[in-house]
């Protein structure tokens, strides 16, 4: 799964800055992450207030529930003047009864699913096309920011939806009270980030339950073909569970805002929440964990660590397997000399690389060097923030790099591409453009407004 960050393309979060890690042990749907951001102390009057925006009758359920041994916030979504659609289980069958039953997470809250045609608003299928919820979110009284990563998670869900199900995606349609849920889960679960002021999210590999479930659609395996579609590119374990563990709703939420997917990184713990689903007699209490805490100085990522050893390759080829190798992802590369098998004199090379670009390296490895075999191993990063800002100078615009240590001092590097080329082309020595460079980037972070000659970009 690439980048569907609530910050930034799989980067570490700023220092000090604030880390929500969401243990997702039982799985995720939408109005447990609701509950469990109210868990955390995200104000309900705040939530409630920069939800009616929307513009849609509404009114949130939320109380206090137990789920195994763990006491849980619980929120469902009400629609006013209309009632749950209840699912059939099947005839007599006990089998599908109990796929029915184990369907949801809330048994008040009904997740979307599309219509392949438009319905009769007399019908009791009609519903809300696409269309109609880019309209309401676009009209929608929200922050700016919050309205654009809405809008970006629904589409995900939606098309999602249209690709499973071989329809164009205007041609979407969402249950009238599935629409209202994931308006209010998908749309709440960013004013909470926001509001709780979390940097950087994290999940952990998300359960997937097994069986069936009955639709208005008729029966669906599990997970839900949308769920695994926005699934795509995430790492995923078996629950053992005939229940929906992750619910399409949830899973757009997860790729609409999660940074990494790892264990629970290092951080300083603030405050735990637990946002409930439904009860259920097997597995896990059917909860979402969410961890909050901060970076105390320092960011954390999860990287793929790749090497090889090889004896009989070029010298001359290494510059260009770099290259390559930078070119298809690659976060840095290095080259070491070592004595291998039979005394004879060899190399390793080494990439670090996001994990998701693993076999794409990989495959450059097999095709620009000597090596039969490519070792890959994950680690987790620590890592500085860092930002990378363009700088005018005398001998032109230069990108300087810079890090901020945990004590809060910048460091800058100037960009020795940039360098190089300004000197040739002044004809001065490289260290007076870098010096240059380092000095007007110092100048620009430490001004509390950056001047509009200086472009900023985070990483």
């Amino acid at each position: 799964m690439s980048r569907r960050s609530s910050t930034g393309s799989e980067r570490s979060g700023e220092p000090g800055g604030r880390v929500l890690h969401f243990d997702a042990f039982s799985g995720i749907a939408g109005n447990m992450v609701l509950g469990a951001l109210l868990d955390l102390g995200l104000p309900r009057r705040a939530l409630e207030a920069d939800l009616r925006g929307l513009g849609v009758p509404f009114r949130l359920r939320v109380g206090r529930v137990r789920r195994g041994p763990l006491d849980a916030c619980h929120v469902a979504v009400a629609v006013p003047g209309r009632a749950r659609p209840r699912r059939a289980a099947g005839g007599g069958d006990r089998g599908a009864a109990r796929r029915a039953h184990h369907h949801a997470h809330d048994d008040a809250h009904e997740h979307a699913h599309p219509h392949g045609a438009r319905r009769d608003a007399a019908s009791p299928h009609a519903g809300r096309s696409w269309k109609e919820i880019r309209r309401v979110l676009g009209a929608a009284a929200l922050a700016a920011p919050v309205r654009e990563r809405a809008l970006a998670i629904f589409e995900s869900l939606a098309a999602a939806e249209a690709h499973v199900h071989g329809v164009p995606i205007d041609r979407v349609h969402f249950h009238e009270v599935g629409a209202v849920d994931a308006l209010v889960d998908i749309t709440g679960a960013v004013i909470g980030l926001g509001r709780l002021g979390i940097g950087r999210v994290t999940c952990s590999p998300l359960p997937l339950g097994h069986g069936a479930i009955e639709t208005a659609h008729g029966t669906l395996p599990l997970p839900a073909p949308a769920t695994l579609e926005l699934l795509r590119g995430a790492p995923v374990v078996p629950a053992g569970l005939a229940w929906e563990t992750v619910t399409p709703t949830g899973a757009a939420i997860v790729r609409g805002v999660v940074d990494a997917f790892s264990e629970l990184p290092p951080m300083c713990v603030e405050s735990i929440g637990h946002g409930a689903g439904d009860d259920r007699a097997e597995g896990l209490p059917n909860v979402l964990r969410a961890v909050l805490g901060r970076c105390d100085g320092f960011g954390a990522d999860r990287v793929a660590v790749l090497e090889t050893h090889v004896d009989d390759l070029n010298p001359e080829h290494f510059e260009y397997l770099m290259e390559r190798l930078f070119e298809a992802g690659a976060l840095d590369v290095g080259l070491m000399h070592l004595q291998m098998k039979k005394n004879r004199p060899g190399f390793a090379i080494r990439v670090v690389a996001r994990p998701s670009e693993r076999s794409t390296l990989a495959a450059v490895l097999f095709a620009e060097s000597s090596t039969l075999g490519v070792r890959v191993a994950e680690m987790d990063r620590v890592v500085l923030a860092r930002e990378t800002i363009t700088v005018r100078t005398e001998f032109g615009p230069i990108r300087v790099k810079l890090a901020r240590g945990a004590d809060g001092r910048v460091v800058p590097s100037a960009e020795y591409d940039d360098c190089k080329r300004a000197a040739r082309r002044a004809g001065v020595p490289l260290r007076d453009v870098a010096r240059a460079a380092e000095q007007a980037a110092s100048i620009a972070s430490a001004s509390p407004s950056r001047p509009p000659s200086v472009n900023s970009r985070s990483r």
